[in-house]
């Protein structure tokens, strides 16, 4: 019986063009992929100003900032906003609103905590403290309940 040194696939065959292909796209696709990516990042407006805008980032709270606001801090945009809503609004709204603005935006996540302790002193303002307490949840680690707590005594 004669051994061959050539490597063999399961069928018996060394492979075909389509394992060709396979192989070449296998290498290509990776370094398509991360240039296009790369390119489409670059094409986003990190600045903030819509007026330059080429691809338009999703943000929570960019469709309720007036262009007067455009150049203050963000947290300190959200914090204006969501303290407004909390007129309109129960807190328990508030806070899912404050949730979802640090999911979208992760770097207001810093002054999350800073956010939620002034909603709930503002909360016992508007709806006493026992109500307030009602609605806090474990946003960014208890701090509406802290606020609540703060403003109650």
């Amino acid at each position: 019986m004669k051994h061959s040194t050539t490597p063999q696939t399961r069928r018996g065959h060394r492979g075909g063009p389509a394992r060709r292909i396979g192989r070449t796209l296998a290498l290509v696709l990776p370094v398509f992929m991360v240039l296009s990516g790369t390119l489409a990042v670059t094409r986003v407006n990190w600045t903030g100003s819509p007026a330059d805008s080429v691809l338009a980032a999703s943000d929570v709270t960019s469709a309720a900032i007036p262009a007067r606001t455009a150049a203050r801090a963000p947290e300190d945009v959200l914090r204006e906003q969501l303290m407004s809503e909390l007129q309109d609004k129960d807190p328990g709204a508030v806070l899912t609103h404050l949730q979802r603005a640090v999911n979208g935006r992760p770097s207001l996540a810093r002054h999350c905590s800073s956010i939620a302790r002034a909603l709930g002193t503002a909360a016992v303002r508007i709806y006493g403290a026992s109500r307030a307490q009602s609605y806090a949840r474990p946003v960014c680690d208890t701090s509406f309940a802290t606020g609540v707590l703060a403003a109650h005594s």
